[in-house]
């Protein structure tokens, strides 16, 4: 567990989490507001609904990198594998309950997938191509996300176990907030592309 400074440097990462990419992207842009259209999800792949491509690559950079510094940040503060990974359960838990748009966020996977890419290249590599065949697969984005959940502690405990514990904590929390996607999967009404 956390102990002493490590806290502020949580508290940063769950602040950099909080960041609305997807917010951000479409007022700049003038678009409308993700979390009154579409999906009313501030994340991606309602961005891709609600202003095509440029605007979802700009929201999914955005997502990215704000999991992405959060990592840096604790690479440079000399965290051990278990800080980064706590750094991680902070800037995931900052996107999906941000401080900055009344802990209502999106679902997590970008920002999880930006933390990976700093934590381990080689998982994140494995959760990437994983994500991308079930997609193609079945075209659906949530059933992509909900599969790559469910397996990452397995990947994560064979490329870094140091941090299984917090990516098996991660996938749930990912998982949790896929709910209504589940439940529109077992109904056969989730969208397609």
């Amino acid at each position: 567990m956390p102990e002493g400074s490590d806290w502020i440097l949580l508290l940063i990462a769950y602040l950099l989490g909080s960041i609305p990419s997807a917010i951000l992207v479409c007022k700049a842009m003038g678009l409308e507001d993700p979390r009154k259209a579409g999906s009313h999800n501030p994340g991606t792949t309602n961005v891709m609904r609600i202003g095509g491509r440029q605007a979802a690559t700009l929201t999914l950079l955005g997502d990215l990198s704000k999991g992405a510094a959060a990592i840096l940040l604790a690479i440079m503060a000399g965290a051990d594998d278990s800080l980064k990974g706590w750094t991680l359960l902070a800037a995931v838990s900052g996107h999906l309950f941000p401080i900055f748009s009344r802990f209502k966020g999106g679902k997590g996977v970008a920002t999880t997938l930006g933390c990976t890419l700093l934590l381990s290249w080689p998982l994140a590599f494995c959760l990437t191509l994983f994500w991308g065949l079930v997609f193609l697969l079945g075209r659906i984005a949530s059933l992509a996300s909900i599969a790559t959940a469910t397996v990452a502690p397995l990947f994560c405990y064979l490329t870094v176990p140091s941090l299984t514990l917090t990516f098996s904590l991660m996938s749930v929390l990912l998982i949790l907030t896929h709910s209504g996607n589940i439940r529109r999967l077992l109904n056969g009404r989730e969208r397609h592309f």
